[in-house]
């Protein structure tokens, strides 16, 4: 099931760094080193194999910007919050 936009809204105040885009939720991490970059790629693939959700990736040198969103649901679900605060526990 969807979320309506008041859930998003009171559910970002929990993972204030990721931001509503385009109707998903994103957030970029910067990093030293690429090597820096690519394990907390891989950190990220087994948090989201683990959850059975899986955000997209883009991997630029040193940044790594995620976008959540349930693809089947076409839109946000607790899913996307849920995964994501997995994710800023790394």
């Amino acid at each position: 099931m969807t979320l309506s936009l008041q859930q998003i809204e009171h559910l970002l105040l929990e993972i204030p760094q990721w931001q509503l885009v385009d109707g998903h939720i994103e957030r970029t991490f910067v990093f030293e080193r690429f090597v820096d970059a690519i394990e907390f790629v891989n950190i990220v693939a087994e948090i989201a194999e683990a959850a059975g959700h899986h955000p997209d990736i883009d991997i630029r040198y040193t940044s790594v910007k995620l976008v959540l969103v349930t693809h089947d649901a076409s839109g946000l679900t607790l899913k996307d919050f849920e995964v994501a605060k997995r994710i800023d526990c790394v």
